[in-house]
């Protein structure tokens, strides 16, 4: 019922999110993260469980194609679901089930993953995945936004559109940014709309939070304030920390 990524910033260790499909609130279900270990999305007939194990077993240091190889083991439904992890390092690994819907599959690589099923077609994958690649000068949700946009160019979900989801994620258990469509008739400009809005104020806010080294976030509201002046408007960054002002 949908086609994600998942992919690792390798300069600032962020990671991202990226999930369509002709479902209400496919962002309710599928993609799962929090923290630096790693990320993951469960998809085709989901299995939330999958992905709430996925990050358990990512915190205890297990590499992504082992946490798919004992996910694949625990799931009698397994071959009606799609599941890919990304890990701390960039390494990735995904499952097809044998019986999710065609056109299903899909292609991992280190740094980034893509999945699909009930695609209009294997273009769909491979177009998200080459323009993920073909922009690493995008910020990292622009450079989301971009490859979403091939897939749904390549024909996305054969049954049509209704929803997406993007997610990123630093060190910290909360998302730097997560926004979703849950109902719409054009969810990816709708979603390029939010994130407009976020940049407004949600986003140069967000740099006040608990960070590494900032345990209980910046409590001055003058400074905080003027982080939002300065940077309203601006991309979220990339890098993992915000100098304050």
């Amino acid at each position: 019922m949908t086609w994600s990524i998942v992919a690792r910033d390798s300069e600032s260790g962020l990671f991202g999110l990226a999930v369509a499909s002709k479902f209400f609130a496919v962002g309710a279900l599928c993609p799962w993260s929090g923290g630096p270990h790693g990320a993951a999305m469960s998809q085709a007939l989901p299995n939330p469980e999958l992905g709430h194990r996925a990050l358990g077993l990512l915190a205890e240091g297990h590499l992504a194609g082992d946490v798919v190889a004992m996910l694949t083991g625990m799931d009698g439904g397994i071959d009606q679901r799609q599941l890919h992890v990304i890990d701390a390092a960039g390494g990735t690994a995904a499952h097809t089930g044998a019986h999710c819907v065609d056109w299903c599959g899909h292609r991992s690589e280190p740094g980034v993953s893509v999945a699909g099923n009930m695609l209009a077609g294997s273009e769909v994958v491979a177009e998200t995945l080459a323009a993920w690649k073909a922009n690493p000068d995008l910020s990292i949700v622009e450079r989301l936004i971009v490859a979403m946009q091939a897939g749904e160019d390549a024909g996305g979900d054969k049954r049509g559109r209704q929803s997406i989801a993007l997610r990123i994620q630093g060190p910290e258990i909360f998302p730097r940014l997560d926004m979703r469509v849950d109902d719409h008739q054009d969810p990816i400009p709708e979603l390029r709309r939010l994130y407009d809005v976020a940049k407004e104020r949600f986003i140069p806010f967000s740099a006040g939070m608990p960070r590494a080294g900032r345990p209980f976030g910046i409590l001055d509201r003058a400074v905080i304030d003027r982080i939002i002046e300065r940077d309203a408007g601006k991309p979220l960054a990339a890098r993992t920390d915000i100098p304050e002002v």
